[in-house]
């Protein structure tokens, strides 16, 4: 169905941004229609069997109508043009209704835990019926159906919201799947345990929503970057033969397809500036046109002709491999001034290492004079 609305309201001639706006508009309404529909499904069922359980499963489908909108609104709202207050667009909006969505969805859980709860202290009698198995039965169809489109486009699209929706309808299908079975254990064994499947329910709701937040949230607060997208960065710029290495990439990210990234790029110090100029315009211009990432490249100049300062440079990356295998190092220059020899560079450390910058610090300054008596090294710490 999705496919085919799309082939309905897309264009050919629609840009990458403009596709993934209507997709996502798209899905988050077909979300509204479908929920409404479940929602006046489960509360006949509701009404049918006398069910706390199934009434607020009712309800979550409302609700998840309502998250669909917020979905629908961020794609909306997302698209508006840079201004003067945010010149870098208003992408991060997507986030934020992703986030709203997982709120609504921890909020449900506390209301539907609520009920069960005094469900379990009043208990009340469970009516069941072929007709309530049924209903039952499509909704969970239905929702297993809205997870599997929610999930693909989500795949196309790298939406937040779009995967809350998509996470929300798989809790959504287990725990009506709970509610059948405690309906089963009612007409096999004559006892009332729908209270306590509601507070279930309410838990794998809550665990979902928080799940949910948890991925909404991150890319707000700054997050690491895709592998595979930083791995396309590198591939684009690498493929320029006069690049001899990429560090100190930084990626900002201000909502899907918006991101803005900065790299240092090695360059053999003998080429002419005004041709590296033009080089390094050309792979920005790459770097927009295929990952749709404004760059900006600062040019590092390393000299290849001098096979002492590389041979110290390779010999000191080993060096510092005593402290940790995965140090790395770059912006390797030796500087002599009035007899004494500094070796300057950056240290590369991943966040997983425990020692702290200072005690890096300290141990590859000790390794180096142990090898190095006549130089002194002045380190900078770098992050991965």
């Amino acid at each position: 169905m999705i496919k085919l609305l799309q082939k309905l309201f897309i264009k050919t001639t629609d840009d990458k941004k403009t596709v993934r706006r209507k997709t996502g508009i798209i899905c988050s309404g077909f979300g509204i229609l479908l929920n409404i529909i479940l929602f006046i499904i489960k509360y006949i069922a509701g009404a049918l069997t006398l069910s706390i359980t199934i009434t607020a499963d009712a309800f979550n489908n409302l609700s998840d109508a309502g998250s669909s909108l917020i979905a629908l609104m961020g794609f909306k709202f997302a698209d508006i043009k840079p201004d003067k207050r945010h010149p870098f667009g208003h992408g991060r909006i997507e986030y934020l209704s992703g986030l709203g969505i997982s709120v609504a969805i921890i909020i449900l859980s506390l209301k539907l835990g609520y009920s069960s709860i005094k469900k379990i202290i009043f208990p009340e009698p469970l009516e069941t019926s072929i007709t309530a198995f049924i209903i039952l039965g499509i909704c969970i169809l239905v929702k297993i159906y809205m997870y599997i489109y929610n999930h693909n486009i989500d795949k196309e699209l790298n939406s937040a919201s779009i995967r809350a929706s998509a996470i929300d309808s798989l809790s959504d299908a287990f725990a009506t799947a709970i509610v059948m079975i405690s309906m089963i254990v009612s007409i096999f064994t004559k006892v009332n345990i729908d209270g306590y499947t509601g507070v279930l329910v309410a838990l794998l709701i809550m665990y979902a929503g928080i799940n949910s937040a948890k991925d909404t949230i991150a890319p707000l607060l700054g997050t690491t970057p895709d592998k595979e997208f930083v791995d396309n960065i590198c591939d684009i710029v690498m493929k320029y033969e006069k690049v001899k290495g990429i560090h100190d990439l930084v990626v900002h990210d201000y909502g899907p397809n918006r991101q803005i990234i900065s790299l240092h790029a090695e360059i053999d110090g003998n080429e002419n500036i005004y041709e590296i100029h033009d080089m390094i315009d050309k792979i920005e211009n790459d770097l927009y046109n295929e990952l749709g990432c404004m760059a900006t490249i600062h040019m590092d100049p390393v000299d290849l002709s001098d096979t002492n300062l590389i041979e110290m440079k390779y010999d000191v990356a080993n060096l510092l491999k005593k402290i940790d295998e995965k140090i790395t190092i770059h912006d390797f220059r030796i500087v002599s001034q009035n007899n004494h020899n500094k070796l300057i560079f950056d240290i590369v450390v991943p966040f997983e290492i425990k020692l702290s910058d200072d005690e890096i610090k300290k141990e590859a300054q000790k390794l180096i004079r142990e090898k190095y008596k006549n130089y002194y090294a002045v380190i900078h710490i770098d992050k991965n």
